[in-house]
Formats: structure tokens, C-alpha cells, sequence
């Protein structure tokens, strides 16, 4: 038992890490993203348990979350490319902004407050769960714009993915939706940008948090190796049923699901920065 903590409390965590690691695999496969708003939280409660001390904890979150997103996306960007449905061009275009987004995200997080990174994900986890509940369309145009724009979006998603500790299929799939992609192939194309953004961004957040004191043991940097292993095999697993259910049922109900899960992760982690 760990010091200052109920069995109770410790095997209530550990039924969260794996039903939390499932449904990270589902969420994957369903909506394209690395799942990092439902990792975030639960490692949170993890590291609270383990007594990380609060400047390090929610760094110690995102490199982790960023970690175990490798694995995850693979697995669903393999099942949804194996349907015909991703756009490697768009993939490709991105491979380089992406890099360079997630490299400058992961040097901020070595020197950032841990309010920062909060604040960018309650953020844009409030966006999406907004135009998730009320189910908004916006449309900027019928085609992917290409060139600058393209490229600049990669940037940007990259680097506040890598605050967030996040895979950026949200705001991909969002983009990509607001010209005239379908959500299907929005999504299938999502689940690659996973990949672009979790193996640079675990690696740099290794290195921003390589010398910092107070982490947990088994630890490389702010990656924490306890909880890749809560979540990462479960995950894998859950992956291609996330990505049958994308394919063959309605979104909507699922849209709403999952739009009220970040609207409480927003307001969880919000009363966490008002406490």
C-alpha cells in the first residue's frame, strides 16, 4: 500500500487506469485522437496518489499521455488506413510543420509554469466540447486549402498538442471538417497526425525533464514508465473497435458523449487552478 492512501482509493485508481485505457482505444478509433483528454485526468490522479509534487505533476501528464498515444495511434491509424480512408497526402504535407510544432511545444514545457498548461488545455478541450453539444457546422470553404495555410496549421496543432499532451485528431479532424471533408475521412486522416505528434513529442518531453527533481521512480524525464504500462496495453487493444464503431454508426450520440467528457475535464482541472 502506498503511505497515506486507502486500499480502497488505490484499487479504485487502478480499475479507472484500465477502464480509462479502454476507452482510450475506443475513443481513438471512433474520433482520430490519441485520447490525451482521457489520459490527462487519470494520470492526474495518479501522480496525486503517488505524491508528485505539484510542479512537476501535470508535465509529468502530458509526456506520459504523449507516450502512450504512440502505440494507440498506430494501431488506429493502421485499421482506418487498412479501410481506404486516410488522406496521406494531407499526411505528408504535415510532416515537417508538425515536427517543428511539437520541438517548440516540448522546449516550452521545460520552462512554461504548470498553470500553462491548463489553461491551453482547458482551452481548447472547451472549444471542442462546445461544438461537439451543440453540434456546430462551420464551413470555410469546399476544398483543404494547400501551402501556407496547410502548413501553418500543422505548426499550430503540433505545438498546443504538445502542451496538452494530446494527439491533435481534435483539431485536425475539426479543420479538415470545416472544408468539406467528410467526418469519416476527417477522422481516418486524424488518427495519423497522432503518430506525427506523439514519438517527437514523448521523446522531447524526455529531455525537458531529464535533470528535473521530485519525479516518480521509473521515470525517463517527464515520462512516466508506471503509467505508459497502466495504459498502453489496454489501449492497443481497444483501438480497432474504436474504428469498426466509426465506420459503421452514427456519430452523433457518440459526439455528445464525448463533448460532456471534455466539458468536465475542463471544469475539473479549472476548479484545480481556482483551489
Amino acid at each position: 500500500m502506498i503511505a497515506g492512501h486507502s486500499l480502497t482509493e488505490i484499487a479504485f485508481l487502478a480499475a479507472a487506469l484500465a477502464g480509462a485505457g479502454a476507452l482510450t482505444g475506443i475513443l481513438a478509433g471512433v474520433f482520430g485522437v490519441g485520447g490525451g483528454a482521457l489520459i490527462v485526468p487519470v494520470l492526474y490522479e495518479l501522480f496525486r496518489i503517488l505524491d508528485v509534487p505539484e510542479e512537476t505533476r501535470m508535465p509529468l501528464c502530458v509526456g506520459t499521455s504523449l507516450a502512450v498515444i504512440i502505440p494507440t495511434s498506430l494501431r488506429s491509424f493502421r485499421a482506418h488506413r487498412a479501410r481506404g480512408a486516410v488522406d496521406m497526402k494531407i499526411l505528408r504535407a504535415w510532416v515537417v510543420p508538425t515536427i517543428l510544432g511539437v520541438l517548440v511545444g516540448s522546449f516550452v514545457a521545460r520552462y512554461a509554469p504548470p498553470a500553462l498548461f491548463k489553461i491551453a488545455f482547458i482551452t481548447i478541450a472547451g472549444l471542442a466540447a462546445t461544438r461537439l453539444i451543440l453540434n456546430l457546422k462551420w464551413h470555410l470553404g469546399d476544398a483543404v486549402p494547400e501551402g501556407p495555410t496547410l502548413t501553418i496549421f500543422g505548426f499550430v496543432n503540433a505545438f498546443l498538442s504538445a502542451l496538452m499532451g494530446i494527439g491533435g485528431g481534435q483539431l485536425a479532424t475539426m479543420f479538415m471538417t470545416f472544408y468539406g471533408r467528410t467526418i469519416h475521412q476527417a477522422v481516418a486522416t486524424s488518427s495519423g497526425v497522432g503518430v506525427l505528434i506523439s514519438i517527437p513529442g514523448a521523446i522531447g518531453f524526455v529531455l525537458a525533464g531529464w535533470d528535473k527533481p521530485f519525479l516518480p521512480p521509473l521515470s525517463l524525464g517527464f515520462v512516466s514508465l508506471i503509467g505508459l504500462a497502466a495504459f498502453a496495453p489496454v489501449s492497443v487493444l481497444t483501438a480497432p473497435l474504436g474504428v469498426r464503431i466509426a465506420h459503421a454508426l452514427t456519430k452523433r450520440k457518440l459526439e455528445m458523449a464525448f463533448g460532456i467528457f471534455l466539458l468536465l475535464v475542463s471544469l475539473r482541472l479549472l476548479s484545480s487552478m481556482l483551489g
